[in-house]
């Protein structure tokens, strides 16, 4: 099974400038950044998403990837994806999009499918954030 050259590039410029695609994470404790943390057992890729937010939008993303270059350059493409996009606009991301974007082989696709779960995840935990504030601080 060889890796597209999309995916090889991909993977090749993380590791030689991973600042430059966004590796890394922000502050847990900021109240402007979620997180989304996620697994597959069966091949043992974990992805971590970070998103700093500003109201509805998200400012900036930082990720950590454990695993085979394929789930690298999926993480790297969400990372483009995300920046700039409202919560609504990142919920129509999906693994499809990812998959073809870096002609995934069958074999792979379950890091594009890992990838659109780590988005989610995110998303999840700022919207909890997002009402927990809501809860904490009723309007007058």
């Amino acid at each position: 099974m060889a890796y597209s050259e999309k995916v090889v590039k991909r993977f090749e410029d993380v590791l030689n400038n991973p600042e430059k695609h966004a590796v890394g994470r922000f502050d847990p404790k900021d109240p402007n950044v979620a997180t989304g943390l996620v697994g597959a057992p069966a091949c043992g890729d974990v992805m971590k998403l970070d998103l700093k937010m500003n109201g509805d939008t998200i400012e900036d993303v930082k990720f950590k990837t454990y695993g085979c270059g394929s789930a690298i350059a999926s993480s790297t493409l969400f990372v483009e994806l995300l920046r700039g996009r409202t919560i609504e606009q990142a919920k129509q991301i999906k693994d499809k999009e990812i998959a073809e974007a870096l002609e995934l082989p069958p074999i792979k696709l379950h890091c594009s499918v890992l990838a659109e779960e780590g988005i989610k995840r995110a998303i999840e935990n700022w919207e909890e954030k997002v009402q927990k504030r809501k809860h904490n601080n009723p309007p007058d």
